[in-house]
Order: C-alpha cells, then structure tokens, then sequence
C-alpha cells in the first residue's frame, strides 16, 4: 500500500466511523455531551466540512478562501457550539456540505504522487507548520480529525440514553 492509499483508507475509515454517529444524532442535533454543554453533533458536522474544505483549498493549495467559506463564522476551530439550532444550516444542508470536501479532497489525492505529500504546505501560517506544514501532514489532519470528535458524539448519544453503537 503506497502513502496515498492509505490516506485514503485512513479517511474513509475515520469518516465512516464519525458519520455513522452523526446520523444517529441528526434526530437531536443540538443535544449535548454534557451537563455543562459541548461540541454538538450540528457544529461537529459543520465543523468538519469546514475544515477540511479549508485545509485542502487554503493550507494545501495556497488559495485565500474555500468553497465553504460561508461556514466559517460558525464552525471555525475558535468557535463556540450554541444550543440554538436556528443559528445553523440545516442537518442535510452541512452533510452535502461534508460530502462535498470529501469530495475535493479525494479529487486531489487523485491527482498527486506520494513525493508529493513532502511538499509544504503552501497556505500554513509559520505557527501552524508543525501539525500542517506539509501537504502530507495537512492530509494526516483531515484523516484523523472526524475520529477526534467521535468521542464528543458517542458521549452526546449516551447523554440522550442511546446504547453505543460500536462496542
């Protein structure tokens, strides 16, 4: 398996994981982890569709915006979950969104080499180059990242009473 197969296997894994949850909670989308609040399953999900639509178009190739850039305000990393789903897109409206950056992303995995993983990241800020400085490392980041937050969705689904769904 070269580098580029396994990014890919490592996406489809993570995604898989993450949006099988998601859809679990699309009936309670703003429900929460916690007594004291959390990443919802409506601002993961935006979440995610931003971000990698950001780190595919802005940090790995270098251009000022990304196709989602309307979803910044709400989703970028900085940002606070609000209970209030009628600040947010709708549940369909954010996976179209996702799956369009995965979309992108496959797109342009497509369309490089392995060698082409080593080449910096054109985009990342000079604070960021160690976890993004690469197009490898930006890669390994979309990859992983759904997985970071599925904990937050499993806790969100056993707060709502919900059996897991993967032992």
């Amino acid at each position: 398996m070269n580098a580029i197969d396994f990014i890919k296997a490592t996406i489809a894994t993570s995604r898989g994981m993450t949006t099988q949850l998601l859809v679990d909670l699309k009936s309670e989308p703003v429900a929460q982890p916690t007594v004291k609040g959390g990443n919802h399953a409506l601002w993961v999900l935006g979440h995610l569709a931003y971000s990698e639509s950001s780190l595919l178009h802005c940090l790995i190739m270098g251009k000022e915006t990304c196709p989602l850039d309307h979803l910044k305000e709400l989703f970028d990393y900085k940002t606070e979950p609000s209970a209030d789903a009628s600040i947010y897109p709708s549940f369909d409206s954010l996976m179209a969104d996702y799956e369009n950056a995965h979309k992108d992303t496959m797109a342009y995995l497509d369309s490089i080499t392995d060698a082409d993983l080593d080449d910096d990241a054109p985009g990342c800020p000079e604070e960021w180059k160690v976890f993004f400085g690469t197009k490898g490392l930006c890669f390994t980041f979309i990859a992983i990242h759904p997985s970071l937050h599925c904990g937050q969705l499993a806790d969100t689904r056993r707060a709502l009473g919900r059996a897991p769904l993967m032992a």
